[in-house]
């Protein structure tokens, strides 16, 4: 069984969304591959999979961001899309941790840093924990845990 890097899959999956007329898949896709084309071409270095991963996970973070914007203008039309380019760069993404998880791993490593409380705090344990859940938590997710386990 043959394994399709990331980037393979991407190029395999445009050309399937194009047969089936599916423009927003189409769309979704074709920007990911130009801002991994964008960063290779500025950095003079081929991606592996985790740098491809990086870029999808920052794609994700900025669709994200923008529909709070897209709430407020009352843009049900973009929040829709938004929320399904979402979706469909997920698939590319590893499975995202619970907040149950991300709770028990902030648990562990407050226990292991010997951290029970306070907001001075905050900074230490966030250092501690991004490593842990790089590429599988959203770092807002993490933050909001952390800020209600240390209160």
């Amino acid at each position: 069984m043959l394994l399709l890097t990331l980037k393979d899959r991407l190029t395999s999956d445009f050309k399937d969304a194009m047969k089936a007329k599916d423009e927003i898949k189409k769309n979704t896709i074709n920007l990911a591959r130009a801002a991994i084309k964008q960063y290779e071409v500025d950095n003079r270095e081929e991606l592996d999979d985790q740098g491809v991963l990086n870029i999808l996970t920052k794609q994700v973070k900025m669709r994200k961001d923008a529909l709070s914007d897209f709430k407020k203008a009352g843009r049900t039309d973009l929040l829709d899309n938004y929320n399904r380019e979402i979706e469909i760069l997920m698939e590319y993404l590893p499975k995202q941790l619970t907040e149950a998880e991300i709770t028990e791993i902030v648990k562990a490593t407050a226990a292991d840093m010997g951290i029970e409380s306070g907001k001075q705090n905050l900074g230490k344990l966030i250092g501690a924990v991004m490593p842990k859940v790089k590429g599988v938590a959203d770092g807002g997710d993490v933050k909001k845990v952390i800020e209600a386990f240390l209160s």
